[in-house]
């Protein structure tokens, strides 16, 4: 997608939701003071005011709004302003009950929370509609408008509802993807358990029932309610975009595997003018900048490789998950670079100014409660000094040295009921190849199964349980061309409709690995069986009782197959368990190319080594002079390359430069060795 920046910005993004309407009118002056003493370029305002703006039907009060826009254009401050159509006002609900989403067991969700919305219902989008064309009418040339932003994190907390009007909307839906009745027939296997259909008009949401229901349905729903949610937001867009031309649109994603999985976000990043995400550690004991890395490349490869913007994220501690610990002293500018460094041309918060009521009102920001005589002020102020240093990185993109495969329809093709193991997880799987991949300081694109692969040396397929035969077919071509392709376990396995491929799995990639799957072996909870090479010995140096280097061997849990090569060469064998004997992870030399296939959930140093050996096979050079933890990446444009150091560690580390240059955030010259202290952030322009 090309490369659109907020209107009027000539800096990076810095700044957070603001939301005057929780305070008092002369704590609007304060804001803006100390906005610009912190460096705020740009703000979030109006997201959730639909209550205020039109207190009544018809009735509107914009002058709140008018002196809030005023005051941030005469200091300087840009706005992203926002669509309020994701909490509809207490009286429209009232008038329109039949707008509250029903849940999949026929509970309807009250007023009270947010996002509470039946996408499919009529008075919703005729109210949505107005309210944005009222907006856009008043501020679609406003001086100080950058940026327009529709609704807010669409597909949290309600991803679909399954009211009579959606079931009327989905017939409909289904018309106009299949045609008619019979082509739904055979999509969705309805011979199967005597589910066939004689008219559209029988179909209905996949509602509760009572064991595993008809697979094709549901994943056709999760599809129709994904493009229904999207249908929204362009008729919001398109508004936005007549009324106020020129002025870019977008809606704030939630790319994060660990986040939100009921977006189709390749779909969505062609609606977009600028993809906006945001990002919030999960703080379930594991690396949390790796899952920030992950989720940066995932947002920067949605974008189609262009620059992107970190909408939110938090100063400290969120108040949503269980545990909600604070950030160390540091770590607020380490996330914030580290999206930067994965292009992002900007870092923005939720929120500016901490809540005193509200459900989040324990949630950080970036005037706390305390003010400026706090922790987080003050790192705040320090931050957007060091953002404003990067201003020169503005437009220019990230470099990848390999991509990694992902499609959320696969994801939800796999979610659904009745699957050979529970304890298979895409996400865990695509965490774990993307760990491996950071861990070899592999900075990584994601990308569709149907894209253009040539770019890439090396391609990651964790985990895609639906594949195509142009999916299938675009891999092979990337292996005959020289691309190095590594495949883990349950790939290639259903087409579309959740349909197995015809013939021997993996049905979509037997003639790229060189290979077909007899039989697949769910290994029960607790359950590891062990690897051995041709030799007797696994690559650490063990042997399969365990003797040598250490005496662990490598393992794998959760899954085995049995795998039967054909023209596949086997790497590994299991050395017990039901398939003892059998190949557990192989290679393929195809055309200019080779293709790996792992049918196990290896051990993390199993993994590693794998990662290692199909990276020797692509010619990525290893990176041994990096300690773990300690991340490189570039950016390079028009303005030069940059390069980014960001050490995760608690020790000091040296991070060798090919190329002399200035660090930006220090203002020294950098050559040899650079110098990154524990905790700390370097930003070299590079010579040349």
């Amino acid at each position: 997608m090309p490369d659109i920046s907020p209107r009027g910005l000539t800096r990076l993004a810095f700044g957070g939701d603001y939301n005057p309407e929780q305070w008092p009118e002369h704590v609007w002056q304060e804001d803006v003071r100390l906005m610009r003493e912190a460096g705020v370029t740009m703000v979030s305002v109006g997201i959730f005011s639909w209550a205020l703006l039109e207190p009544a039907p018809g009735e509107y009060h914009f002058g709140w709004l008018d002196r809030v826009l005023g005051l941030l254009h005469e200091n300087g401050i840009r706005v992203d302003l926002g669509t309020p159509t994701v909490v509809p006002p207490a009286w429209f609900y009232r008038a329109h009950p039949e707008a509250l989403p029903v849940t999949a067991e026929g509970v309807r969700y009250e007023f009270g929370s947010r996002g509470a919305i039946c996408h499919s219902d009529p008075d919703y989008r005729a109210a949505a509609a107005n309210i944005t064309t009222r907006l856009a009418e008043r501020y679609g040339d406003h001086p100080a408008l950058a940026l327009w932003h529709v609704h807010n994190e669409y597909g949290v907390p309600v991803s679909a509802c399954y009211c009579d009007t959606c079931a009327a909307h989905f017939r409909r839906w289904l018309a106009g993807t299949y045609g008619d009745v019979e082509a739904v027939n055979e999509a969705w296997g309805t011979a199967f358990w005597g589910q066939r259909y004689t008219g559209l008009e029988q179909i209905n949401p996949p509602r509760a029932t009572p064991t595993a229901g008809n697979p094709g349905q549901a994943l056709d729903y999760r599809r129709f309610a994904d493009a229904t949610i999207r249908e929204n937001f362009r008729a919001e867009r398109d508004i936005l975009h007549r009324l106020s031309p020129g002025v870019p649109v977008t809606t704030n994603f939630m790319t994060a595997l660990s986040q939100c999985d009921s977006m189709d976000y390749w779909a969505w990043g062609r609606e977009v003018d600028l993809v906006t995400n945001d990002h919030y550690l999960i703080t379930d004991g594991r690396r949390t900048h790796v899952n920030l890395a992950m989720a940066a490349d995932l947002t920067r490869s949605v974008a189609g490789g262009a620059p992107w913007l970190l909408l939110e994220h938090s100063t400290s501690g969120v108040n949503w998950q269980p545990r909600n610990p604070a950030k160390a002293p540091g770590q607020m500018a380490r996330n914030s670079l580290s999206h930067v460094a994965r292009g992002s041309d900007g870092a923005m918060f939720f929120q500016w100014r901490q809540s005193r009521r509200g459900a989040e009102k324990f949630h950080s920001a970036m005037l706390p409660h305390g003010g400026t005589d706090t922790r987080v002020w003050r790192e705040v102020v320090e931050l957007g000094a060091a953002v404003d240093s990067l201003a020169a990185i503005r437009g220019t993109r990230t470099e990848a040295d390999a991509a990694l495969l992902w499609d959320w329809q696969s994801w939800w093709a796999q979610s659904l009921d009745w699957r050979p193991s529970e304890d298979h997880d895409p996400r865990e799987r695509a965490d774990s190849f993307y760990e491996a991949l950071y861990d070899h300081h592999l900075t990584v694109d994601f990308a569709h199964p149907e894209a253009d692969l040539s770019a890439y040396p090396l391609v990651v397929v964790p985990a895609l349980y639906l594949m195509t035969e142009a999916a299938g077919r675009n891999l092979r071509e990337y292996v005959e061309h020289g691309g190095t392709l590594v495949v883990s376990y349950f790939s290639g396995i259903v087409d579309q409709h959740d349909a197995v491929h015809e013939g021997a799995c993996p049905g979509a990639l037997r003639d790229v690995l060189g290979l077909t799957v007899e039989e697949f072996s769910p290994l029960l909870h607790g359950e590891r069986v062990r690897l051995t090479g041709p030799d007797g010995t696994t690559p650490d140096g063990t042997r399969p009782d365990g003797s040598g280097s250490d005496g662990s061997g490598i393992t794998g849990d959760v899954w085995t197959e049995f795998v039967v090569p054909r023209g596949a060469e086997t790497v590994w064998t299991y050395a017990d368990g039901l398939t003892a004997g059998r190949p557990a992870v192989t290679r393929h030399r195809l055309g200019e190319g080779t293709a790996w296939y792992v049918s196990t959930r290896l051990d993390a140093g199993g993994l590693a080594a794998l990662v290692g050996l199909a990276a020797d096979d692509a010619r990525i050079a290893p990176r041994a002079d990096l300690p773990r933890d300690v991340e490189v990446v570039r950016r390079a444009g028009e303005s030069g390359t940059y390069l980014f150091a960001v050490n995760h560690t608690a020790t000091d580390a040296k991070v060798p430069l090919d190329v002399p240059g200035t660090e930006l955030l220090t203002g020294e010259r950098a050559a040899g060795r650079l110098p990154v202290p524990a905790g700390a952030v370097r930003v070299v322009r590079l010579d040349g």
